[in-house]
């Protein structure tokens, strides 16, 4: 997760972003990704459930994360799927920035759009054992019911910091869990 930091921090030492969409709101989200993201790899706290299935895992996995360094959702979301990565060495973990991958992109669209983050999780052999994405469900349907209200973009974002910082990252390790007992490979050997 480093290394992702590291990135956003070197572009935004030359005023630039990942995408390279420099204008001053882009610049100031980049900047509050980032702060955002270090603070929950520095407080945030991986669930028990989370640690005993994550650790259960027998067979290689490689977890791919799509996302860009001013994504407020991924600033929110990566740092825990980072942590639980960490936790097993059988989990290879990647981030890629979404818009130099467009063709991995455009195989994960959601609801049309290119929404990140975007996990992609395979098996050993590249097979596609599920995806998540771009948020907790919760989040999504806050998300949802404001834009029907018609209110500014930026109020939409505050309202969302608000639950995400309320949900302290609990939905996204419930809903990453779910989806792994579910595929049922995470848990046998291949």
């Amino acid at each position: 997760m480093k290394n992702y930091i590291d990135t956003i921090n070197k572009l935004l030492g030359e005023n630039r972003t990942t995408n390279d969409q420099n204008s001053d709101a882009m610049l100031h989200y980049s900047k509050m990704s980032v702060k955002r993201l270090e603070r929950w790899l520095e407080k945030g706290e991986l669930l028990p459930e989370t640690i005993e299935t994550i650790k259960s895992i027998t067979s290689p996995q490689h977890w791919i994360v799509l996302t860009e360094g001013w994504c407020g959702d991924a600033a929110h979301s990566i740092g825990f799927l980072w942590m639980m990565s960490e936790l097993n060495e059988n989990i290879q973990f990647e981030w890629k920035l979404r818009d130099e991958n467009l063709e991995l992109m455009d195989q994960y669209l959601t609801n049309g759009g290119r929404s990140i983050p975007k996990l992609i999780v395979r098996d050993q052999n590249q097979n596609d054992l599920f995806n998540w994405g771009p948020r907790p469900a919760h989040i999504q349907e806050l998300r949802t019911e404001l834009m029907a209200q018609n209110l500014p973009y930026e109020q939409v974002n505050v309202e969302m910091q608000k639950a995400y910082n309320k949900d302290k990252g609990k939905t996204i390790q419930k809903e990453i869990i779910a989806l792994l007992e579910k595929t049922d490979i995470s848990l046998l050997a291949q």
